[in-house]
């Protein structure tokens, strides 16, 4: 008997035109989520992760689930496994920052977990839009 992954139900299941328009979305998540109000006057930006870690405990769990609905976007585009833990990372050291009382709203905001795993995803989607050469 082979053993099948619960995951492996989920394969991605975007088509190529909502592959734009989810990358879009995503996109737009992760600015919010790491860097949508500018402090005026200075180039540091802060969004919406960082206020709610401003909320103990609740804030944490709430960001950091939005956060984890980007991989699992992620991997519905078809993103390798690899490139999932390594996104995973980075969702790990931002709420091991968070949860440290004043250092985690610091660290929030200049630490960009979202932003960084964006950048993987297009990269991914880059790749794979562009043709094979043989």
């Amino acid at each position: 008997m082979q053993y099948t992954s619960p995951l492996s139900v989920y394969q991605p299941s975007y088509e190529r035109s909502s592959v734009a328009d989810a990358e879009r979305r995503l996109d737009a998540i992760a600015r919010l989520l790491d860097s949508a109000v500018r402090i005026p006057g200075t180039r540091i930006t802060f969004g919406a992760d960082a206020v709610l870690n401003l909320i103990p405990g609740a804030g944490l769990i709430a960001a950091k689930g939005v956060s984890a609905y980007l991989i699992w976007e992620a991997h519905r585009l078809g993103a390798p496994k690899a490139m999932l833990v390594r996104m995973a990372g980075h969702v790990c050291v931002d709420a091991v920052l968070s949860a440290i009382p004043v250092v985690g709203w610091v660290g929030d905001v200049f630490y960009r977990a979202n932003l960084k795993n964006m950048a993987l995803l297009r990269g991914h989607l880059a790749e794979r839009r562009r043709p094979a050469t043989r």
